[in-house]
Parts: C-alpha cells; sequence; structure tokens
C-alpha cells in the first residue's frame, strides 16, 4: 500500500500533534503532582537534618555518659526514631523521586543510603537462632553497627545542611570564626563527658581551654591530658584536631561534594579559595587530594612512631600502643603539640632510645606545616611528570612540561623553610652543646637539634623543658614562633609567606626598587600591603595582650607570661611551666588569643570593614616622614 505526499504530510503532522499533546500533558502532570512531591521532600530534608542532629546528640549522651537501664533504653527509643526518619526519607526519594535522587547522589552516598535501609533488618525480622552465615549475622544485628552507620549518615546529611547555608552568601570570615566557635563549645561539652576523663570530670573551664587549644590547634593545657583522659576523650580530642587542622569548611565541603554532589556555585567557589584549588571543576578531587594525603601522611606516620616505640615504653598494652602512635602522628601532623603520655615527648624511655621516634614526629611537623597550597602544587608537578612519562613509554606525542610547574608560593615556602630549619639547627648545636644537650652522643644532639628546630615553628611539642633552655636560644625560639608555618597550613604564626615578602620588601626599599621581586616574578602590590598588616597587627595584639596578662597574673615571671602569651597567640602550645597556675580570668584571655590566632585577627576585622561604607575618593597624594 502506497502513501501519497500529501497522505504523508498529513499523517507526520498528525504524529508531531500527538507528540505536542502527549508533551503538554506531562508537564501538567509533572506540575500538578510532582513538584508536590518535591516540596514534600524539601520538608523531609529538613526533618531529616534535624533528626540528624538529635542522632548525634543522643548517640554522644549514649556512648559518653553512665546511664540506669531506663535511662538507656529512652536514647535507644530516640536513636532508633531517628533511624525510622532516615529510612523512611531515603524510600520516599527512591520511589516518588528517583530521578532527582540519581542525578545528586554519588555512589557512596547510595552506599549510605543502603547501609541505613540494611540497620532496618532487625526491626522487621528477628534475630534468627540458627543464622546461615554467623558472621553476617553478627555485624547486622550488632549495636556497634547501627551506631557507626547512623553516626556517619548524620553528619553527612548535617554537612550537607551547612553547605547549603554556605550557598546564600554567607560572609566568609563570619561563617569561618562561628564556625570554630560552634565546635569549641561542643567540644568543651563533650570533654565533660565522665566517660572521656579518668576521674569524675572536669571543670568547664579547663574544658573550654582544652577545647579550644584542640580546635585551635595550639597545643596549651590546663590538665595533663595522659592522665584526664580516658581513650573515648583522646577520640573526642582527636576528632577536635582533625577538624581544626583540616578547617570546618574543608570538612562540610569534602562531605557535601563527596557523598551527596549538589551544592551552590557560589559555595564552591568559596571553598576554592579556601583550598586554593585552580577551579570549580577541580574541588572535589582537590578536596579528596586533600584528605588522602592527610589521612595517608597520619597512617604512615602511626606506623613509623609505633615502631620507634621503645621496649621500656611504659605503655605495655598493644592497644594503648596502637592509640598513643595514632594520637601522636594525628596531632605532630596537626601541628597541635598534644601527646599522651606522661612526661610527654620529654619522658625518659624516649629520650634513651635510639631518637628515631623525634625524627618521625619533626617529619610530620614539617608535612603538616607545608601548606595546603603546596601540596595541591605537588599533585600538580607529579601529575605533570607521570603523564610525560607515559607518554615517552608509550611512544606518544611527548608532553611538553608546563614553564611555570612550580608555583612562586612553593618555592618561597620550601626556600624560607628549608634555610629556618638548616640555620636553626645549627644555631640550637651551637647554643645548647654544653647546657641541654650535654651528655648526649653526637647522633642524639643532631637528632635533638633537628627535633626542637623543627617544633617550635608551631607544634608545641618539647623533649627537653624550654625552661632550662640560655636566653638567647629562647629568644631564637620565641622567633620562630612568631614567624610559624606555611600559609593556610596546620602551622600558626604570621606564616613563612609574610615573612619572605616582609624581606623581599625590605630588600626593594635599600635596593631603591619600586617593586619587590622573587623568581622573576614581581610580587602583587597587595600581598605586600597585606604581609605589612599582619605582621604590623601581630605585633600590635601580642603587645596588647602582654599586657593584659601582666595585670592579671603580676605574681608570674615576666618571661613566662610573654612566652605563654606568644605561644598562644601564634597557637604553638609551649610553655614554660606556668599554663595550670594560670587564673580563670587569664585561662579566658589565653583562649581568645588563640582562637584569633587560629581564625586570624585580619579575617575577624574584614567581617566589620565588609559593613562599613566603602569611601571611593581619590585625594591628592602626599608623603610622610618615614626616617
Amino acid at each position: 500500500m502506497r502513501f501519497s505526499t500529501t497522505e504523508v504530510s498529513d499523517i507526520v503532522q498528525k504524529i508531531s500533534a500527538l507528540r505536542r499533546s502527549v508533551s503538554l500533558r506531562f508537564r501538567h502532570f509533572r506540575t500538578r503532582f510532582l513538584e508536590p512531591l518535591r516540596r514534600v521532600g524539601y520538608v523531609g530534608e529538613i526533618i531529616n537534618f534535624i533528626a540528624a542532629a538529635a542522632c548525634i546528640i543522643s548517640i554522644v549522651i549514649y556512648q559518653g555518659f553512665h546511664h540506669a537501664p531506663s535511662g538507656e533504653l529512652a536514647l535507644l527509643r530516640i536513636i532508633h526514631g531517628c533511624q525510622l526518619i532516615f529510612a523512611t526519607n531515603i524510600i520516599y526519594n527512591l520511589l516518588l523521586l528517583f530521578t532527582d535522587t540519581k542525578k545528586s547522589n554519588q555512589p557512596i552516598k547510595w552506599t549510605m543510603d543502603m547501609l541505613v535501609l540494611i540497620t532496618m533488618l532487625p526491626l522487621i525480622y528477628p534475630r534468627p537462632l540458627s543464622p546461615w552465615i554467623p558472621l553476617l549475622d553478627k555485624i547486622l544485628y550488632s549495636q556497634y553497627f547501627l551506631i557507626g552507620v547512623l553516626t556517619v549518615y548524620s553528619l553527612l546529611e548535617i554537612s550537607y545542611g551547612l553547605i547549603k547555608v554556605v550557598g546564600r552568601r554567607t560572609n566568609p570570615s563570619l561563617l569561618l570564626s562561628a564556625s570554630f566557635l560552634f565546635f569549641i563549645i561542643m567540644g568543651s561539652l563533650l570533654l565533660m563527658l565522665p566517660r572521656c576523663t579518668v576521674t569524675e570530670g572536669m571543670n568547664y573551664i579547663d574544658a573550654l581551654f582544652v577545647s579550644t587549644s584542640a580546635v585551635c590547634i595550639t597545643g596549651l593545657t590546663t590538665v595533663d591530658v595522659a592522665q584526664m583522659f580516658t581513650p573515648f576523650g583522646i577520640l573526642i580530642l582527636s576528632v577536635l584536631l582533625q577538624i581544626g587542622a583540616l578547617g570546618v569548611m574543608t570538612f562540610t565541603s569534602f562531605f557535601a561534594l563527596f557523598f551527596s554532589g549538589n551544592t551552590s556555585i557560589y559555595s564552591q567557589l568559596m571553598v576554592k579559595d579556601m583550598i586554593y584549588s585552580k577551579s570549580a571543576n577541580a574541588l572535589l578531587p582537590t578536596l579528596l587530594y586533600i584528605f588522602t594525603f592527610t589521612v595517608t601522611i597520619e597512617i604512615i606516620g602511626a606506623i613509623g612512631i609505633y615502631m620507634s616505640l621503645p621496649e621500656n615504653f611504659p605503655m605495655t598494652d598493644i592497644t594503648d600502643r596502637l592509640i598513643f602512635s595514632g594520637f601522636l602522628s594525628l596531632s605532630a601532623f596537626c601541628n597541635a603539640g598534644f601527646s599522651w603520655i606522661e612526661g610527654g615527648l620529654g619522658a625518659p624511655s624516649l629520650m634513651t632510645s635510639n631518637q628515631s621516634i623525634y625524627i618521625v614526629t619533626a617529619i610530620l611537623v614539617f608535612a603538616g606545616g607545608i601548606g595546603f597550597p603546596t601540596l595541591v602544587n605537588f599533585k600538580d608537578i607529579l601529575k605533570s611528570y607521570v603523564n610525560r612519562l607515559v607518554g615517552h613509554l608509550t611512544g606518544r606525542k611527548a608532553v611538553h612540561r608546563p614553564v611555570h610547574i612550580y608555583d612562586i608560593n612553593t618555592k618561597i615556602v620550601l626556600a624560607t623553610s628549608g634555610i629556618l630549619v638548616a640555620m636553626t639547627i645549627a644555631l640550637f648545636l651551637i647554643l645548647e652543646w654544653d647546657n641541654t644537650l650535654q651528655g648526649m652522643t653526637i647522633w642524639e644532639k643532631i637528632a635533638q637539634a633537628f627535633f626542637n628546630s623543627s617544633v617550635p615553628r608551631s607544634s608545641g611539642f618539647s623533649s627537653v623543658n624550654p625552661a632550662q633552655f640560655m636566653p638567647v636560644t629562647l629568644t631564637l625560639m620565641m622567633m620562630l614562633m612568631w614567624i610559624g608555618g606555611a600559609s593556610q597550613s596546620t602551622a600558626g604564626g604570621i606564616k613563612v609567606n609574610t615573612f619572605a615578602v616582609m624581606l623581599l620588601n625590605m630588600r626593594s626599599v635599600v635596593l631603591g626598587k619600586k617593586h619587590e621581586t622573587a623568581y622573576n616574578r614581581t610580587i602583587a602590590s597587595g600581598s605586600v600591603r597585606r604581609a605589612n598588616a599582619v605582621i604590623g597587627i601581630s605585633v600590635l595584639s601580642l603587645s596588647v595582650y602582654v599586657i593584659v596578662m601582666l595585670w592579671l597574673e603580676p605574681e608570674l615571671p615576666v618571661k613566662s607570661v610573654v612566652f605563654e602569651t606568644l605561644s598562644a597567640l601564634f597557637t604553638v602550645g609551649s610553655s614554660l611551666g606556668i599554663t595550670a597556675e594560670l587564673g580563670t580570668a587569664s585561662k579566658i584571655v589565653i583562649c581568645t588569643a588563640m582562637f584569633l590566632g587560629r581564625v586570624g585577627i585580619i579575617s575577624l576585622l574584614s567581617v566589620i570593614g565588609n559593613d562599613m561604607k566603602n569611601d571611593s575618593q581619590i585625594y591628592p597624594y602626599d608623603n610622610i616622614i618615614i626616617s
């Protein structure tokens, strides 16, 4: 049967009309039914967020307190209620909003959703008397499995909710300050839990001090960590250290992007600037690289520390040794300065060892203080070399090496840090050879010089009591504490980048140059201005804090007070032994110093400055006499 051209045209028009009709009906259906379902889904997200917060609080209370059977049962009911809310929300999204869920979810988010649904099986199907797979039965019906899955899922939901708040164009400096303050307060409450401490708990001021020191990765403490905290308390302290070191935004962004993959463009751009990612498209790989690098180095460091422990180490239990090694590795990489052993790293069993533990710790401190921008640049350099090698081996067209593969920040950080470490090792050996290093072998002196010249720049560890140093050595240590590590790292201080720019500025002024140059690059005037501002504010703030502390603690030695204040403000953690003797008011002042040192005074001032009217008028230039 053959159709004429006119008939074919009519058929095509009818099909097109039918398609338009179906499309309109589908749009009508979508508008009428799908949009209300989405609105219900949004409400479900809010309820899920509230349930996640309630679940975390309930799990913390359940794990942190000793309960009567009735109280334990009530907490378990709340946890199971949150579990039911999670499962209901997951099932709703899978059945009614599958297309949207498929677009937004990442593979690991799918995995967590499935695990939450699996945790519902024990509630639906009673535990069999003769299970087919005993190991699987033991896992599924284990309370640890339930709490572990719900904890991770709750953290995921909270992180995703927080990153959505960032998408509302919140002031980055204000958000950063508020997030650190939030975790400081939460940490202080968690450290007061009965199961966190060996004794019946600690007073709030000491808990606030330790929490501030942990989140601000300082290391000062008013209590003996080894004598005060249980393994559960050390776990809480470790989480606070890791959050403080990597930054709250890095944590929440990683969870939101890696697990859900759905955040606003604004929040991605803001986090991109925080972690020095080259582009928003490279944000998730950069975050994943930072986390992978951090965890890998901390695990390798923990293994190295565990293997370096001497036979006469006071902790004989393998579990305690593993906890000590992991905590020290994390604390060293985070430049925090906490240690879970009486006497710290100056314990006699460590001082009489082969010194390898000090070498490993110093390397971890240097790796943590080198800065995330440098780590990201290392990744790009390694990727470039690997691509060239693969191209050479496979015979493909050669991949040319970029002209400026080494970032100027990387060059300045490595050069300045290397010079500082080399000079400090030599000076420490010369100054302390017959003082604190007296009686040691040549190898022990070199190892101790390497360790004690690396840790003052931020970590706060000490194998020798700084109070025993010669005055000139103590002055050298204080200068290193002021300089600190690299920018956007776990270290404190004004940063080696700032110190290097200051030296370059001084050189250009002395030589009469109009611009500051380094490695065939001209330093931006904005960077020079910011460096000068950081240095000026650091000196002024240190002076103010020293005056306040001397006023509050007139009976303490001036040298000790100045050292303590400088250590707090530049988040170092070293002390001459007066931290526990401080009064309540002085402890609060030191807490504010640690907070300002971690967040950055300029960042806080920018919160105020952004709200002020910007005067764009340009006035005539004039000179001020500078002699």
